[in-house]
């Protein structure tokens, strides 16, 4: 596939087809991300392969999680107060996430939420129809595979850079081998469930998530939100 092809077709897929990733074909475009730049080589990232019996044991436990933290967000406010003492429910990811997005940045995000609601037939104020759709996050929307990264505390933001890209490395090389791909910030949000099935590295901390498989033939697939144009993110030059 031309690069151009294979940028224009990479798209977050939210929906995979019922089958499996076959191993070659993983460590292929594995074997082609790792070849990424990074800050002095040093791929400040580890990591972690979910599938089979560890996928299925994260693809019930994280919707669990998913759903208690939401009923805690209506709970009174002595249930959440137990709830934070105990952090039962509560993300215990590396990171925290992002609660509130800044001004500018909202109606880019609002945006990208209405149109991808809409093409599903999901109302404004269908709550339970949208907890069911975020839900699906952390089924890794059907996915015969999850990949977990994690980044080297010591470089800081440098490590985050360079797991970005990484990670678009990963989905081109998915692409043009005919896979889709998600990249989920929500898979950070816990990461206790992925204590208890890998080894992981002291001083590694979990940063994003992604599912990848065959892409199926439901129509979120066809999903493609706008993309600002050059002109649109180009800093002008100060008037002499």
């Amino acid at each position: 596939m031309e690069f151009r092809e294979a940028m224009a077709r990479r798209h977050s897929v939210r929906d995979f087809a019922d089958r499996p990733v076959e191993d070659e074909v993983l460590r292929s475009i594995l074997d082609v991300a790792v070849t990424a730049p990074s800050w002095s080589n040093t791929q400040p990232y580890q990591l972690a392969i979910a599938q089979g019996a560890v996928l299925e044991d994260l693809r019930a436990e994280l919707p669990r999680r998913f759903d208690r933290a939401a009923a805690l967000q209506r709970a009174p406010m002595l249930t959440k107060a137990r709830a934070w003492l105990s952090r039962d429910g509560l993300p215990d990811g590396d990171f925290k996430p992002v609660l509130k997005y800044p001004r500018d940045l909202q109606p880019r995000r609002v945006a990208t939420g209405r149109g991808l609601y809409e093409l599903l037939g999901i109302g404004r104020h269908d709550y339970q129809a949208r907890h069911q759709q975020m839900a699906e996050n952390f089924r890794f929307f059907g996915a015969p595979v999850a990949i977990f990264v994690f980044v080297h505390e010591g470089l800081g933001v440098y490590s985050v850079l360079d797991a970005g890209v990484f990670l678009q490395s990963l989905m081109l090389a998915a692409t043009d081998a005919g896979l889709g791909s998600c990249a989920q910030g929500a898979l950070a949000l816990w990461r206790s469930p992925l204590d208890q099935h890998f080894d992981i590295p002291e001083r590694y901390k979990l940063l994003f998530g992604i599912s990848i498989g065959y892409p199926s033939n439901h129509r979120v697939n066809q999903f493609q939100p706008d993309k600002l144009g050059v002109d649109k993110l180009l800093i002008p030059t100060r008037p002499a």
